[in-house]
């Protein structure tokens, strides 16, 4: 039998305070790739004097919320789905769709494999190569998208890599799949940190194609995993009025819908989220220029994916050095095609990115000018 790897999700922070006796509390994590600014400034204020919302149903077709969506995403509300996190519209589509077979653009997240492993069927990965700075090329995805597959997954920006596939090349791989019967599912949870997101965006593109889902969700770029709220945009009234009746009602609570419809409001918030993490962004891309025995591919979410050259450290290590001190990074030697030689870490605020890296960096030496 095959020995488990240990590793630690970005939630896993009770697991941390156990093996490492560090109170969770004074963990800084590295790893859950949130938003450091913490929630929307107008949240904070204005949702306390929401609290009565509670005392309520919910609507049961959550107009409003999905209005306050659309306005935000530039979308038909019609089009909008809601669900409790993102991870509740992906299994309720993996139930209604029942693909017997998908392709998985990897190494990325492990819900999607686990979701369509619940719905009975059978997945496939096409490798993003690291030789190819894990960047899809389509004259390699295409023969790849052989008869049998019906379901293809992308996560764009992707996780672990942060690679990004532009809003043309998605159009490419809509059509193609169009043409041979393939729906497309595009999980855009981290494409509001990418720099120019209403350009890349597939959210455009779901009026032209009715073989696409795309999934966004406010944990990330809103800091508020704890509410439980996704959202999806699909112009097939089929799949809508199908995924309609099958998930149980109200299972966004009142609370969610009021801090939602704050929350994607709040430019100023928004503008200076994206501001802080091009910046930082940019900075620590700069900072890992300077260091030999490692290598980083262009990130385009908020976190990066550093490959470590050097023959005698290893992603363990690194997470080890980082968490004695109280910072927790992802060790990527559990995703599909990466090893003990592969960290990832997000964007934090600029003192805590610059505390992370005199820990990492430590080991490195410095290119000579």
């Amino acid at each position: 039998m095959t020995e488990q790897k240990e590793h630690f999700h970005g939630s896993d922070l009770e697991k941390i305070e156990k093996k490492y006796g560090i109170k969770k509390e004074k963990i800084i994590s590295f790893s859950a790739n949130v938003n450091p600014l913490g929630i929307s400034y107008q949240l904070r204020q204005e949702l306390p004097s929401q609290i009565d919302v509670i005392t309520s149903y919910p609507d049961r077709e959550y107009t409003s919320l999905r209005k306050a969506i659309g306005e935000y995403i530039l979308a038909d509300y019609e089009n909008i789905l809601v669900g409790n996190g993102a991870t509740e519209l992906i299994s309720l589509l993996m139930q209604i769709l029942r693909p017997k077979h998908a392709l998985i653009i990897g190494p990325t997240y492990s819900e999607y494999e686990h979701e369509i492993t619940l719905g009975g069927g059978h997945f496939d990965y096409f490798e993003l190569k690291e030789t190819e700075n894990f960047l899809l090329r389509e004259e390699a995805l295409f023969p790849a998208l052989t008869p049998n597959i019906d379901l293809l997954v992308i996560c764009n920006p992707n996780n672990p890599t942060s690679s990004l596939i532009a809003r043309e090349d998605m159009r490419h791989i809509l059509e193609h799949c169009k043409k041979n019967g393939i729906f497309v599912m595009v999980d855009e949870t981290y494409i509001e940190f990418s720099e120019n997101c209403s350009g890349l965006t597939a959210v455009p593109l779901a009026q032209d194609y009715q073989n696409l889902i795309i999934l966004r969700g406010i944990s990330k770029f809103f800091a508020a995993p704890g509410l439980r709220l996704g959202y999806a945009v699909c112009s097939s009234r089929r799949l809508r009025n199908d995924i309609e009746r099958f998930k149980n009602p109200w299972t966004i609570n009142s609370l969610a819908v009021a801090a939602a419809q704050i929350m994607f409001q709040d430019r100023q918030y928004i503008e200076d989220t994206k501001q802080l993490i091009c910046t930082e962004r940019r900075r620590i891309c700069s900072i890992l220029d300077q260091y030999q025995g490692l290598k980083y591919y262009t990130p385009h979410a908020n976190f990066v994916l550093v490959h470590i050259l050097e023959k005698s450290i290893t992603g363990k290590e690194l997470f080890e050095d980082a968490i004695q001190k109280n910072f927790m990074i992802r060790d990527c030697s559990s995703f599909p095609f990466l090893d003990n030689k592969f960290v990832r870490f997000c964007f934090m605020k600029p003192e805590e990115n610059d505390a992370l890296l005199k820990i990492l960096l430590h080991k490195f030496k410095k290119k000579r000018d």
